[in-house]
């Protein structure tokens, strides 16, 4: 399964991100390219235990089942509902999220499992390192294909 511990999933990942343009058009959801990037960037920020978004009710009773779902081969659905700590509403710098997200993702395949948060996911529950990559690439793989990269 495709994952950011992953060398040639990582480049994959990374070389979508830098076929995106600032005028590339969404074909599903409410988000624009820059706020999609600062979506994707805080989302693999809660990966890497740089914040702490509290679990959510729901989220605790049924999220240990969604994650079975959520990690198996196929892609994730079109218009998903997104916990309001990961929706973003204000102007997004393109350039400045894009280049971030190529940061980050990196950053994360380097650190490795080592360095992957304990935290539990605000919806899912508790995480393996190597499930939190493959969230992560199927995240990005998501939004990627919502904006035709």
């Amino acid at each position: 399964m495709n994952n950011l511990f992953n060398t040639s999933d990582l480049n994959g990942i990374v070389e979508r991100l830098e076929k995106l343009s600032p005028n590339a058009e969404r074909k599903w959801g409410k988000m624009n390219i820059g706020q999609m990037l600062a979506h994707l960037n805080v989302s693999l920020e809660t990966a890497m235990g740089l914040n702490f978004p509290n679990r959510i009710f729901i989220g605790r009773l049924i999220g240990g089942f969604m994650k079975r779902k959520v990690l198996n081969e196929q892609p994730f659905s079109k218009n998903s509902p997104t916990d309001n700590n990961y929706v973003f509403t204000d102007v997004r710098e393109f350039e400045k999220e894009k280049n971030k997200a190529i940061e980050l993702v990196k950053t994360f395949h380097n650190n490795g499992p080592e360095k992957c948060t304990t935290h539990p996911h605000s919806f899912f529950g508790k995480f393996t390192p190597e499930e939190w990559a493959i969230l992560q690439w199927k995240h990005f793989d998501h939004h990627l294909r919502q904006f035709d990269s």
